[in-house]
C-alpha cells in the first residue's frame, strides 16, 4: 500500500467549555479536551475498572464558533479528524510535544433539553452527505410529502 491515513473518531464527553482564540484575519480556533473511558473487570479481583483518556481536541473557524456555542462541559460528542503533534519549549528552554486531534469533522450526541446542545445533527465541516441529508426546511418536506399522496400509482 503506497499510501497513508492519519484518521482519528472518538466519542466522549467534553471536559471544559470551548476555549476560543481570534486572529486578526478572521479566522478562530477552539479548544477543549474530551474524555473517553475504557472499562473492564479485573479477573484477579472481580472488580470493575474504567480507565478515562484525555485528548487535546482542536476546531477551526466557522466549527469552532458552533462547538463555542452549543457545548458545555459534559456535553458527549462524535469527533473526526487527524492527529498532530506540535514541538514547543517551556520556560526552561526544555523541548515539550503535545498530541492535539484536529476536528475535520462532529456530531453533538447530547438531546438537546440536557445541556443547550443541538441534538444529533451533523454540524461540523459540511461535506456533500452532509449538506444532502438534511433537509433546509421543515415545510419543504411536507409540501413534497402531500405531492407523493397525488400520483396515479
Amino acid at each position: 500500500m503506497s499510501g497513508t491515513l492519519n484518521k482519528v473518531m472518538l466519542i466522549g464527553h467534553t471536559g471544559d467549555e470551548v476555549k476560543m482564540h481570534y486572529f486578526d484575519g478572521g479566522g478562530s480556533i477552539g479548544r477543549f479536551p474530551l474524555a473517553t473511558n475504557e472499562s473492564y473487570t479485573n479477573r484477579t479481583t472481580g472488580e470493575r475498572v474504567t480507565n478515562t483518556e484525555w485528548h487535546n481536541i482542536v476546531v477551526r473557524n466557522k466549527a469552532a464558533e458552533i462547538c463555542e456555542k452549543y457545548l458545555k462541559k459534559g456535553d458527549k460528542i462524535y469527533i473526526e479528524g487527524r492527529l498532530k503533534t506540535r514541538k514547543w519549549q517551556d520556560e526552561q528552554g526544555n523541548d515539550r510535544y503535545s498530541t492535539e486531534i484536529q476536528c475535520t469533522d462532529f456530531t453533538f450526541l447530547t438531546p438537546k433539553g440536557e445541556s443547550g446542545a443541538v441534538p444529533q445533527t451533523n454540524t461540523g465541516t459540511m461535506t456533500p452527505e452532509t449538506t444532502k441529508t438534511e433537509p433546509q426546511n421543515p415545510q419543504v418536506q411536507e409540501t413534497i410529502g402531500e405531492e407523493d399522496d397525488d400520483l396515479p400509482f
